[in-house]
């Protein structure tokens, strides 16, 4: 089992910047972000493996950088010049497989933390 405990949501204005931080109970080979804002859909954001490489969805290229430190097991996410459709409650999810996809079907997620972004 792997625990997942996010951090850092909150309330800012677009063009603003957020860092949201997930810590894990032990180390897995992928780690991941998912959002779901009211009414749609849980989307995939980023992910990063365990050589470092990263994947992105196209809406938050440029913007969001994904990262990680292993040696404390904690996931990153800084998410630059943020945007009132970036609103959502974002999820950290892990694998113990090394994997780039961002599909749901990843065995472990944290409860979440919201952005709320304003215009």
């Amino acid at each position: 089992q792997v625990q997942l405990v996010e951090s850092g949501g909150g309330s800012v204005r677009a063009g603003g910047t957020l860092t949201l931080s997930c810590a894990a109970s032990r180390y897995t080979h992928t780690m991941a972000w998912f959002r779901q804002a009211p009414g749609k859909e849980r989307e995939g954001v980023a992910v990063i493996d365990s050589a470092g490489a990263t994947r992105y969805t196209d809406s938050v290229k440029g913007r969001f950088t994904i990262s990680r430190d292993t040696a404390t097991n904690t996931l990153y996410l800084v998410m630059d010049n943020l945007k009132p459709e970036d609103t959502a409650m974002y999820y950290c999810a892990a694998d113990v497989l090394s994997r780039l996809t961002l599909t749901g079907d990843y065995p472990y997620w944290g409860q979440g933390t919201q952005v709320t972004v304003s215009s």
